[in-house]
């Protein structure tokens, strides 16, 4: 799995090896993976400022009919941990800041489609790798729930009805990398901030909103001894990871110094404190969205 690069004063040669496997719980490298955003295909750099939970955002009218799902093939790909199928859309408010109150959790194997009544393309089950998964819900339409799609960037994945749960999301991250700063939201609402490292220059933590997919104890102790949250990104790049090193989503993590706090030194994760990834694992659940972007438009009140 992809390790953090330390900077020229820390590196040491042992640590650069790292495409060690974390264990089937969750993730090959689950959390410490390395993105490239491309300048050329970046998203659209507007944000909206984070505001109280909004559900009419996200419900439909009732008068709307319901498109029927088409059979899903029995041969149809399961998104796992490993890149998400081709064939789902792009999510349009993926620079949207606006808090994700609801999540979709599959109590089956449910299929996947690229629209309201469109072709369905990959099947979701209860589980990734034995972590149950949660997705935020980020629109509905015509009777159909669309998720932020999991080992993907950017994507939304449209459901039927029936076949999942929706639970209430009560949390949010924020990330912002000019400033390197992620902060914490509840019911819209800023509770804390913390100063971050991000992605360096190639491998620039990838923008867009994604979301916490689960949480795997540290390989290694470079990661200071706190568990890590992997999050539904990856790579925007896979090419741009070296060989040892692919197979990796994005992760919060800490490390086992402060010393590179407020840089671009990671290799596309997002590092904090120690304190602050206990305080995170200890309040936000999975399933939480995660927004990444260049900055906000009004500082938060905890910054």
């Amino acid at each position: 799995m992809p390790f953090d690069r330390m900077s020229p004063t820390r590196r040491r040669a042992g640590w650069v090896a790292a495409a060690i496997a974390v264990s089937a719980l969750l993730v090959t490298a689950l959390l410490v993976g390395q993105a490239l955003t491309p300048r050329s295909t970046a998203p659209d750099d507007r944000v909206v400022a984070a505001a109280d939970p909004s559900p009419s955002s996200v419900e439909q009218s009732p008068e709307e009919s319901v498109p029927p799902a088409a059979p899903a093939p029995a041969g149809l790909p399961v998104v796992d941990y490993d890149p998400a199928p081709g064939g789902f859309p792009a999510d349009p408010a993926t620079m949207d800041t606006t808090p994700l109150t609801e999540g979709a959790h599959p109590t089956k194997r449910i299929a996947a489609y690229d629209a309201p009544g469109g072709r369905p393309r990959a099947f979701l089950e209860p589980s990734i790798r034995g972590v149950e998964l949660t997705m935020p819900i980020a629109d509905r339409r015509a009777g159909w729930t669309a998720v932020l799609l999991p080992s993907a960037n950017r994507r939304l994945a449209w459901l039927p009805p029936g076949g999942f749960d929706t639970v209430p999301l009560r949390d949010q991250i924020v990330v912002e990398r000019k400033v390197h700063r992620l902060t914490w939201y509840r019911a819209g609402k800023a509770v804390r901030s913390w100063e971050v490292s991000l992605g360096q220059s190639g491998q620039e933590t990838p923008l867009g909103r994604t979301f916490i997919l689960g949480r795997t104890p540290p390989p290694e102790e470079v990661y200071g001894g706190v568990d890590i949250y992997a999050l539904g990104s990856v790579p925007d790049d896979p090419e741009s990871v070296p060989a040892g090193l692919r197979g990796a989503h994005i992760g919060v993590h800490t490390w086992y110094n402060d010393d590179e706090l407020g840089e671009n030194t990671t290799n596309g994760c997002i590092r904090l404190t120690r304190s602050g990834q206990r305080e995170l694992l200890a309040e936000v659940r999975p399933g939480t969205s995660v927004v990444v972007v260049d900055r906000l438009p009004t500082p938060p009140p905890t910054a």
